[in-house]
């Protein structure tokens, strides 16, 4: 009885002991995990906290204006955004350049007059910066223009075979023969375009500044090509059979030879029916309300 009444003392003074909690970590260990005792709150690890997502500009509350240069010549861009994955984009081009030259002998001005104005609906599929750009040219004024003086026995060549300027002659009416043609890229009006690309001229993230660049074609149309002839051709080059080239029935072969020759030119041109569109540009963005 006295050992057991022994026992039952011992137990009764260990039973605060072993019904007090037990600490798992140490303190430096539960400050680490983000509890300070001194703190009503809890820091979270920062893989726990929430990313904060920016939410997209309302449509039409930015507009962004930038440049670029592409075969339509350099270019001016206006775009404005309607949501999170459409912008609509006008842009503009222009480019003009006129050059002197002489081949066998004839002499000719050559002019390169670009000009155009489009728009298109950029298409953002994916939170990236790739685009799909379905688009129009309204206006399209893009064509090459030459004229040439072919001294009066220079020889030249019409759909392979070979004829001679007349050389002036008072007593005949001969002249030297002129010429012109046209290369015209604006046979469709308007102009369907089809482009991808990268870059959004109007980030979500808020940024001024974008760098896009686009890859694509216009539908042009088949381009045509046109060529005149005035003044007169000898068939021969000692010039004894000379007519003029517009109206004398004996200068019908080299007519004929020149519209044959003219329809070559337009077969050759015929691939940039859908003319090509690489662009690089830059661009900046601000808020207007």
């Amino acid at each position: 009885m006295k050992q057991t009444a022994i026992f039952l003392t011992m137990a009764l003074l260990a039973a605060p002991l072993a019904l007090r909690p037990q600490a798992t970590t140490s303190p430096s260990q539960t400050e680490a995990q983000g509890y300070h005792p001194e703190r009503s709150d809890r820091v979270l690890p920062a893989e726990m906290i929430p990313k904060r997502i920016i939410p997209p500009p309302p449509p039409l509350s930015r507009i962004a204006i930038g440049g670029s240069v592409s075969p339509l010549g350099p270019q001016l861009l206006v775009a404005t955004n309607l949501s999170r994955h459409f912008n609509l984009r006008a842009t503009g081009s222009y480019f003009s350049y006129a050059t002197t030259f002489t081949t066998s002998g004839v002499n000719a001005a050559a002019a390169l007059n670009l000009a155009s104005a489009g728009a298109s609906l950029d298409i953002y599929p994916f939170r990236s910066g790739f685009r799909l750009s379905p688009g129009a040219l309204f206006y399209n004024q893009n064509r090459l223009t030459a004229i040439a003086a072919i001294p009066g026995g220079t020889s030249f060549k019409l759909n392979g075979n070979t004829y001679y300027s007349a050389t002036a002659d008072p007593s005949t009416g001969a002249v030297p023969l002129t010429g012109s043609g046209r290369l015209g890229l604006n046979t469709y009006r308007p102009a369907f375009t089809a482009t991808a690309g990268w870059g959004n001229v109007i980030p979500a993230s808020g940024r001024h500044w974008s760098f896009p660049f686009e890859v694509g074609v216009a539908f042009i149309g088949v381009p045509s090509v046109s060529a005149t002839l005035g003044g007169w051709v000898c068939l021969d080059q000692a010039q004894t059979m000379c007519y003029d080239f517009a109206t004398d029935p004996a200068a019908s072969s080299a007519r004929a030879d020149l519209v044959n020759q003219v329809a070559k030119w337009k077969s050759d041109a015929n691939p940039l029916q859908t003319y090509p569109i690489i662009s690089f540009g830059v661009a900046y963005n601000f808020k207007i309300r």
